[in-house]
């Protein structure tokens, strides 16, 4: 039976040759910088701090597990988004990696647009005070009722998804006397380097339609048919956690092509072009991410090059960072519960949160760094698995790390890197209470998205 068909899972009783693991870190007690959010170290006691607060205090008062989220760091990477690109580029940060609407008024302060994909996203967006016009709504089956919201709103532009999309927007859009600024989605046939439930610009997949064989051209001759629509730019997104602009250089050297194509059988020279984001960040010592400068730089050169070659004048970039932004700033403090000895294999350390609060271990094979952060420890390293309290085999946070040997009950471990998509894919398994985000700057912290409580959970329960 092979790996993928174990009935217990992929990956089930996964038990690695002695020697396949790299050597221990030096230093247990030492912060990799680069996983880190900016304001976190270790203060003269061996205690985590972050905002200049111990994590001991934090745990204390908000409980665990928790986000702490680094407002500081949050701020400081959207403004360097913001500067990277400048004022002749627009970067949308895209709301699915986590959203709040502090983090709306944020990214408002900061300068920055904001993508959505729901109605729920743009309903925070808008209570929040983000502007519609700096607002895009993503999707590949956006629903009449979130299309109709969007317009009425004034959402500075739709992206468009399928030849149903094309005339359902059009049509909304007519119906209330307006003209929807909109890009088309395509996908050009680039696989960037990554798993395959977040590798989306190959053609076998869900999201927009496909250079190969016509379907986006023939998505803009149907646009531009259509009075409610007003065609302003082509949409590319090859995938998640890339750390290099090849596979962007592929796909811009394919929407460019699709741009002078327009030209030469419309007349028309669009004067956008949107490449998605995705760019990676370090989960771990071995992630090399890229500056938001160098990835600005890499992208204008590029599209230049590429325009220059097909005699377009350079269409207005935009980009679309999420994890880039969010994902560094925060992490998920927990409590150990058990600690279990396989002699010979490995030890098991049991935390109170688990794939309810984190599912990309279970879901993406996600690898994460983890640290024991009330405390220093001189105890030798002893290989461990973090792992949740929930009742699956595959119910791991972090797969394979070095813990203290002298680990026990009642310390508290941070999981660094998970501001994104550890809480918007957040679930109430086995009845867990999703956990608090709790925003910390400069000494002080306070709750930006409250712990549920038994209460939510039976307010929902009418039977």
């Amino acid at each position: 039976m092979s790996r993928s068909a174990h009935p217990a899972g992929p990956r089930y009783a996964d038990v690695l040759p002695e020697g396949h693991y790299a050597a221990p870190p030096t230093d247990l007690n030492a912060l990799e910088p680069k996983v880190w959010s900016r304001t976190v170290s270790r203060d003269e006691n061996g205690v985590v701090t972050v905002g200049g607060i111990p994590v001991t205090r934090l745990a204390e008062e908000f409980g665990t597990p928790a986000y702490f989220l680094d407002e500081t760091d949050f701020r400081t990477r959207c403004r360097a988004w913001r500067d990277a690109f400048g004022s002749d580029a627009d970067v949308f940060y895209a709301g699915k990696a986590f959203l709040s609407r502090a983090v709306v008024r944020w990214l408002h302060e900061e300068g920055l647009n904001l993508d959505v994909c729901s109605a729920g996203e743009l309903a925070t967006a808008l209570d929040a005070g983000m502007p519609a016009e700096r607002i895009a709504l993503h999707g590949n089956n956006k629903s009449t009722e979130e299309i109709t919201r969007a317009v009425e709103a004034g959402v500075g532009r739709i992206v468009l998804d399928s030849f149903q999309e094309i005339v359902r927007v059009a049509h909304i859009a007519e119906r209330l006397g307006k003209r929807q600024r909109v890009q088309i989605r395509i996908t050009v046939g680039v696989e960037a380097h990554t798993h395959e439930f977040i590798a989306t610009a190959h053609e076998d997949q869900k999201f927009g339609l496909a250079l190969a064989g016509g379907q986006a051209a023939e998505g803009v001759r149907r646009a531009l048919k259509l009075d409610g629509l007003e065609l302003v730019g082509i949409h590319s997104h090859i995938g998640s956690q890339i750390f290099d602009t090849s596979g962007f250089e592929v796909a811009a050297h394919r929407v460019v092509g699709l741009l002078a194509q327009i030209r030469d059988e419309h007349g028309v020279e669009l004067p956008e072009i949107d490449l998605g984001g995705g760019l990676g960040i370090a989960y771990t010592s071995d992630d090399d991410p890229r500056e938001p400068q160098e990835i600005a730089t890499a992208l204008r050169e590029i599209v230049t090059r590429e325009c220059a070659s097909a005699g377009l004048a350079v269409p207005r970039i935009s980009v679309e960072p999420g994890r880039a932004i969010v994902g560094p700033t925060a992490f998920t403090l927990y409590e150990v519960g058990t600690v279990k000895e396989l002699p010979g294999l490995r030890t098991y350390v049991s935390v109170d949160g688990g794939m309810s609060d984190n599912i990309r271990t279970a879901l993406y094979d996600a690898e994460y760094s983890v640290a024991l952060v009330s405390r220093t420890s001189t105890a030798a390293p002893m290989l461990s698995r973090v792992v949740g309290k929930h009742c699956e085999s595959g119910d791991i946070v972090v797969r394979d790390a070095f813990l203290p040997a002298d680990l026990a009950p009642g310390d508290l471990l941070a999981v660094p890197a998970t501001g994104a998509y550890c809480r918007s894919m957040a679930s109430n398994y086995n009845h867990a209470l999703r956990p608090p985000v709790v925003a910390v700057a400069d000494g002080a912290a306070r709750v930006i998205v409250r712990r549920e409580t038994e209460e939510d959970l039976l307010r929902l329960d009418v039977g």
